[in-house]
C-alpha cells in the first residue's frame, strides 16, 4: 500500500513540477523580447532596461537646468571642499598643478596663439561644470560627491572666476540663470546634413570633374649613409609611466608615492613586486591613499602595468 501511495505522490509531484516549469517558461517568454525577423539587427537577446537601471546612467544636465538634483551648496562650503578634494591637482586658486587643467583666469586669451581655456574663459554653461564635477571628480573617486557637495564646489569654482558673489548659495533654482562669458561663441552648426546619391547610370563624365585642391607630396629625403649611434634602450615601463602613471606619481596625487622619493617607496618595495603589481592592477584603498584599478586606465594590459611598476621601483629604490 505504501509503495503505491509513494508512486502516486511521486506522480503528483512530477506533474506539479511540470506545470510549474510550464508557467515559468510562459512567464519568461512574455518577459523576453520576441525575435522579430523583419527588424534588421534584432536577435531577441537581452531585456529592456528597467527604470532603475536607466536612472543610474541618466544623470546628464541640460543648460536650462533640466536634470539637476535637489540640494544646494554655498561658496563658503565649496571653498573647504575644494581645498580638501580639488586643490591638490588644480591649485588653491584654480591655477593648476603640474599637468592638471587650469580652472580660473584666461580671460581675453582665446584669440591668442596659446589660449588659456578655463571654466571662466571658455566653458559655455554653468551646467557643464556641475555635470563634469558630478560625473568625474575627484580624479581618484569619481561620482563620490553628494549633490550638496557638487553644488558647493561648482559655486566655488564659479567664484574663482569672478562669475558669482561670495555669498551665493547655488541650487537647482538659480544654476541655469548664471551666464558664462563665452556662451555666445558656441553656436549650432548651420550646415545641413547631406548625403550623395550613388550614381548607377548616366553618371557624370569623370573628365569633367576638377580637383580644386590636393595635398602636395612631401619631398623625398635620402637616408643618411651612416647610421647614428644607437641610444641606450628605454626601460619597457617608462613610456607607460610617462603617459599614465606620472599623472599621480610625479606630484603625489591621492597619496601616491612620488617617483624617486625613496622614503615613500621603502615600505612598499619591502612588500615585494608581486604585492605592488596586484595593488596596481586591482586597485587599493588605505589610510595612505586611494588608487583605482590600473590607475583608472582599464585599457592597459597587465604586462604594461607590471613593467611600469618595475620602472618606478627601480627609479625609487
Amino acid at each position: 500500500m505504501f509503495r503505491f501511495l509513494s508512486l502516486g505522490l511521486l506522480t503528483l509531484a512530477v506533474g506539479a513540477c511540470s506545470q510549474s516549469a510550464t508557467l515559468v517558461s510562459d512567464a519568461q517568454a512574455e518577459a523576453a523580447p520576441a525575435y522579430a525577423g523583419d527588424r534588421v539587427g534584432h536577435y531577441g537577446l537581452g531585456a529592456p532596461a528597467t527604470p532603475a537601471q536607466i536612472a543610474g546612467w541618466d544623470i546628464d544636465i541640460r543648460p536650462d537646468g533640466l536634470g539637476l538634483p535637489e540640494g544646494g551648496g554655498s561658496v563658503e562650503d565649496g571653498e573647504w571642499l575644494y581645498e580638501e578634494k580639488c586643490a591638490e591637482c588644480h591649485g588653491s586658486f584654480g591655477e593648476g598643478v603640474g599637468r592638471y587643467p587650469v580652472l580660473a583666469g584666461g580671460e581675453g586669451t582665446l584669440r591668442d596663439a596659446r589660449p588659456t581655456r578655463t571654466v571662466g574663459s571658455y566653458w559655455p554653461y554653468a551646467s557643464t561644470l556641475f555635470d563634469y564635477i558630478r560625473r568625474t571628480m575627484p580624479f581618484t573617486q569619481p561620482e563620490s560627491l553628494s549633490a550638496d557637495e557638487t553644488y558647493a564646489i561648482t559655486a566655488y569654482v564659479l567664484y574663482l572666476n569672478d562669475l558669482v558673489a561670495d555669498d551665493l548659495v547655488l541650487g537647482p533654482g538659480n544654476l541655469a540663470s548664471i551666464r558664462m562669458p563665452n556662451e555666445a561663441n558656441f553656436v549650432p552648426d548651420p550646415r545641413p546634413d547631406v548625403s550623395n546619391t550613388r550614381c548607377m547610370q548616366n553618371c557624370r563624365d569623370p573628365q569633367q570633374i576638377q580637383i580644386l585642391s590636393e595635398v602636395i607630396p612631401a619631398a623625398a629625403v635620402e637616408a643618411p649613409s651612416a647610421r647614428p649611434a644607437v641610444a641606450e634602450a628605454e626601460h619597457p615601463g617608462q613610456a607607460t609611466y610617462e603617459q599614465y602613471c606620472s599623472i599621480c606619481h610625479k606630484v603625489g596625487v591621492g597619496g601616491a608615492p612620488v617617483l624617486g622619493n625613496a622614503a615613500q617607496w621603502t615600505e612598499r618595495i619591502a612588500g615585494g613586486l608581486d604585492a605592488m603589481v596586484a595593488n596596481a592592477i586591482d586597485g587599493v584603498a588605505s589610510d595612505k591613499g586611494v588608487m583605482p584599478a590600473k590607475g583608472g586606465f582599464s585599457h592597459l594590459s597587465d604586462a604594461q602595468v607590471t613593467d611600469a611598476v618595475r620602472y618606478m621601483m627601480e627609479k625609487s629604490s
